[in-house]
């Protein structure tokens, strides 16, 4: 891939990413939300001299609105296939900010090795995996796919009152799906999934993740 379309797959990427933390809460600038391909050169380098932008300087450090002390980083990494190096070094800036959740944007993937260091370091470190692939386009935004509102503790013991159900009753969304991946759902959260509906206006229903 030559320099250019690099530039602008990574342009696209972080892109993506920016939206991705602003939807789970984090305080991301609306100036970061609509970073234009040539802001993106300028503030990091895509001139003939240096070549495409630098992945290391992607990194993204976002504080949640409702607690600033919840830290979130964005890793770019270099290489192709993520090694377990690479996974030890992001621990120890991890530990020295006194961050415990990270996503990790990867090239083409992982070696066996860093992907169990995820397991192995969970709960305590919570370190999520997206290709860069992935983040090309903003899943939320596709045409088919329904409005998904991640609903508070409180919000879903009202439901769950209101209709007298059960948390077993809610039909599950895994938390493998591409949607629940996005919003980083944890097991037991709910989600509201609002669709538009020709004879009701929009219709409404709610997936228990599991």
């Amino acid at each position: 891939m030559d320099d250019e379309a690099e530039t602008y797959k990574l342009w696209r990427v972080r892109k993506t990413v920016m939206q991705l933390c602003h939807d789970r809460g984090y305080l991301v600038t609306q100036d970061e939300l609509d970073q234009t391909l040539d802001q993106f050169k300028e503030q990091y380098g895509d001139k003939p001299s240096e070549g495409r932008p630098s992945r290391k300087d992607l990194t993204i450090l976002v504080a949640h609105n409702d607690d600033p002390t919840d830290q979130m980083f964005v890793f770019f990494p270099e290489e192709p296939k993520v090694a377990i190096k690479t996974i030890k070094h992001y621990c120890t800036q991890m530990q020295e900010e006194n961050i415990s959740r990270a996503i990790i944007i990867v090239q083409s993937g992982m070696t066996p090795s860093a992907k169990q260091s995820l397991s192995d370091m969970a709960p305590k470190y919570i370190l999520e995996q997206f290709l860069e692939s992935e983040m090309l386009i903003n899943i939320t935004e596709h045409e088919f796919v329904p409005e998904h509102v991640v609903m508070t503790p409180e919000e879903k013991a009202e439901l769950l009152a209101r209709y007298k159900l059960k948390e077993h009753h809610l039909p599950k969304i895994q938390q493998g799906d591409p949607i629940a991946r996005y919003f980083g759902l944890k097991r037991g959260q709910v989600v509201k999934i609002i669709r538009p509906s020709e004879t009701a206006g929009r219709y409404i229903s709610y997936r228990l993740v599991q």
